[in-house]
C-alpha cells in the first residue's frame, strides 16, 4: 500500500488516537478555596475544614488529670466530657462507692470555674437550693441571698431524696439557666452544668423524679462495678494514700472562655442530611414502638445531634459519623422512654429496646 505523505502547503498532523490520548490533568484547587468549598462527596470528609485540634487536646488534658485518681470508667468519662462540651446536664446512676461523686468533683477541678455541692435530703426546701430574700434592718430593704445553685458546676448528690417541691426548684434553672424569685429573674453565669447522682438500689426515703425533670437531663449514665484488673489497679494506687491526697494533684486545664470557644466551634461541625434523617428515624421509632409506653420528644433528637457533634470534635474530626450517633443514643434515650407494663414484667430493659431500634434502622452509607 502506498504511504501517504504530507502535501506541500498544508500543515499535516496525524490524527491522535482518542483511546491512547492522555487524560486531562485536573487543576489543583487553591487552599483557600478548598477550605470554603462545600462537601460534595464522601471522599472529602477526611479533610478537616475546621481546626478542632484545640478541643481534642483539651479533652486529653482533662482525662489525664481525672485519671490520676479514677481508675477505669472510661465510657463514663467520655460521656461526661461530651455533655460538658454540648452544654447539658447529667445523671450518674449506680450503686454507692463507684466514684460517681468523686468523678463529678474532679471534673469540676479541671475547669477554672465555680463549684458547689448540694446534698439533697427529704427536709430540704426550695429556698435552700435557689436562695431567699431577706429583709435588711439597716437599709430597710430586701436583699437576695443566692443559694448554692448559683455556681458553674453544681453537684446534686442523691437527687431523688428530695420531695417534689424541692425538685421543682431545679426546673427553671436547668432549662433556661435562670432563677426567678419574687418576680426578679437572676441569670446564671457561663458555664452552668448540673451533675446529679442517684442510687438505683435503695428506694426507701426517695422520690421518683418526674418525667419533665428527667427530660431536662442530657444524659443518664449507668455505672457498673470495675473489672478485676481495675479493682487491683485501684488498690495499688491507694495502698499508700488512705486519705485521698492524690485528689489534690488534679489541676485546672480549661478556662470558661476556652470552653465557650469550643462550643461555638462544635456548632460548626458538619452533619450530613442523611444522618439527620437517621436520628429522626430513631426518635420516630420510639413513638411507634409496641414495647414502649412513652416515646422520646424532639428534645431528645436535638440532644443526639448536639452530643454527636461534640463526640466528633473530641475525636479530632469536623464531621459526624454514624458511630458518633450510636455512641450517644442510649444515654440520651434511656431516661426519656418508658417500657410498657407487659415488657417490664417480662424482664425487658430500656437498653434492650434501644438496642433493637438502633439495629433495626439502616445506617446511612
Amino acid at each position: 500500500m502506498e504511504e501517504l505523505t504530507p502535501t506541500e502547503g498544508h500543515n499535516y498532523q496525524p490524527e491522535e488516537n482518542p483511546i491512547t490520548q492522555p487524560a486531562e490533568v485536573p487543576q489543583e484547587v487553591p487552599e483557600a478555596e478548598a477550605i470554603t468549598a462545600p462537601i460534595e462527596n464522601e471522599a472529602q470528609w477526611g479533610r478537616n475544614r475546621l481546626n478542632v485540634e484545640p478541643i481534642s487536646d483539651a479533652v486529653d488534658r482533662i482525662k489525664d488529670e481525672i485519671q490520676k485518681v479514677v481508675v477505669g470508667q472510661d465510657e463514663m468519662l467520655d460521656l461526661l466530657i461530651v455533655a460538658m462540651l454540648a452544654g447539658g446536664h447529667v445523671i450518674l446512676e449506680g450503686v454507692p462507692g463507684i466514684a460517681k461523686t468523686l468523678t463529678a468533683k474532679l471534673l469540676a477541678q479541671t475547669i477554672e470555674t465555680g463549684f458547689s455541692r448540694i446534698q439533697f435530703t427529704p427536709d430540704l426546701m426550695p429556698s435552700d437550693v435557689v436562695g431567699t430574700t431577706v429583709f435588711n434592718m439597716k437599709t430597710s430593704d430586701f436583699t437576695f441571698n443566692k443559694g448554692p445553685v448559683f455556681s458553674n458546676i453544681v453537684l446534686v448528690d442523691e437527687i431523688n431524696r428530695a420531695p417534689a417541691k424541692t425538685q421543682s426548684a431545679l426546673f427553671e434553672v436547668m432549662e433556661e439557666r435562670q432563677v426567678t424569685i419574687d418576680g426578679t429573674t437572676h441569670k446564671m453565669s457561663f458555664p452552668f452544668m448540673v451533675l446529679a447522682t442517684q442510687n438505683p438500689i435503695e428506694q426507701e426515703g426517695t422520690y421518683k423524679l418526674p418525667e419533665a425533670q428527667l427530660d431536662r437531663f442530657l444524659f443518664r449514665i449507668l455505672l457498673s462495678y470495675p473489672s478485676l484488673e481495675e479493682e487491683i489497679a485501684i488498690l495499688e494506687r491507694f495502698k499508700d494514700d488512705f486519705t485521698g491526697k492524690v485528689s489534690a494533684d488534679v489541676r485546672p486545664t480549661v478556662t470558661a472562655t476556652q470552653l465557650s470557644e469550643y462550643r461555638e466551634l462544635i456548632e460548626q461541625v458538619h452533619i450530613r442530611p442523611e444522618l439527620l434523617k437517621y436520628i429522626a428515624e430513631i426518635i420516630h421509632n420510639t413513638r411507634n414502638n409496641g414495647d414502649l409506653f412513652l416515646g422520646a420528644s424532639p428534645r431528645a433528637s436535638l440532644a443526639i445531634m448536639r452530643t454527636a457533634k461534640a463526640k466528633a470534635a473530641m475525636n479530632g474530626r469536623d464531621f459526624v459519623t454514624p458511630d458518633d450517633i450510636r455512641f450517644v443514643v442510649s444515654p440520651v434515650l434511656n431516661h426519656r422512654i418508658i417500657l410498657t407494663p407487659e415488657r417490664e414484667m417480662e424482664g425487658f430493659t430500656v437498653e434492650d429496646v434501644i438496642g433493637d431500634i438502633v439495629e433495626k434502622i439502616e445506617v446511612p452509607r
